[in-house]
């Protein structure tokens, strides 16, 4: 699926990753025979070919990525970003590298399992309503702390966000230009909180995010499946 219009995505991956508790970053850790940062960039260029990717790194990681990239043969090219100490500020760092008009896609590295159909209805749904966020409905019953009580909440009005969120070039680093504030959680709450309207679009239940041990396991199996 190709279109007139300039697709940008800036791979996020510059995490700590201390959850996963190994000595390598879960980005860089191996899914099905490579770094699961390798999936997560490939599959954009399989769905848009020119698509242009830039890719967030720890600066004290760009060599290690470049050695691996080398041992795997993995050519696809890409620009690189420094992170920084925030998801904030390390999104901000690689919107600094978007050049012109068109849509960008921001997703997490370690979510190498995002579908072809997510990534075209989220750029689809982009072009159309300035931004499209992939979301799944909640399935398990949830409750709001209050102290040391609770409540339960409505799960049909909630949903679960995923990544790639996109959005048009202009808006989404207008909306960057705000201060920082620990209630942006991701893009969309940042684009939100400019003023922004946020388009949800169906996600898939395979893109998960590979934080912990088991996260990996999981991904392995299906990763076979898909």
């Amino acid at each position: 699926m190709e279109n007139k219009t300039h697709y940008w995505v800036i791979v996020v991956a510059a995490g700590s990753g201390l959850r996963m508790q190994t000595g390598v970053l879960k980005q860089f850790l191996e899914l099905s025979g490579k770094p699961i940062l390798m999936h997560s960039i490939e599959v954009f260029v399989d769905v848009f070919e020119s698509i242009s990717v830039v890719l967030v790194l720890p600066a004290m990681h760009v060599a290690f990525w470049q050695e691996l990239c080398q041992r795997h043969k993995f050519t696809l090219p890409h620009q690189i970003a420094e992170g920084g100490n925030t998801r904030f500020q390390s999104v901000k760092n690689g919107l600094s590298l978007v050049k012109g008009e068109g849509l960008v896609a921001i997703h997490d590295g370690v979510r190498p399992l995002v579908s072809r159909q997510t990534i075209t209805s989220c750029f689809s749904d982009a072009a159309n309503f300035g931004c499209a966020v992939p979301a799944l409905p909640v399935t398990d019953s949830v409750r709001e702390i209050s102290g040391q009580s609770s409540r339960m909440l409505d799960r049909s009005a909630l949903r679960l966000l995923q990544t790639p969120q996109v959005f048009d070039i202009s808006l989404l680093k207008k909306a960057y230009e705000q201060d920082y504030s620990p209630k942006f959680t991701d893009d969309a709450s940042v684009f939100e909180q400019a003023g922004h309207f946020i388009r949800l679009t169906e996600g898939n239940a395979e893109n998960i995010k590979i934080t912990e041990k088991n996260d990996l396991a999981v991904a392995e199996v299906l990763i076979r499946k898909m």
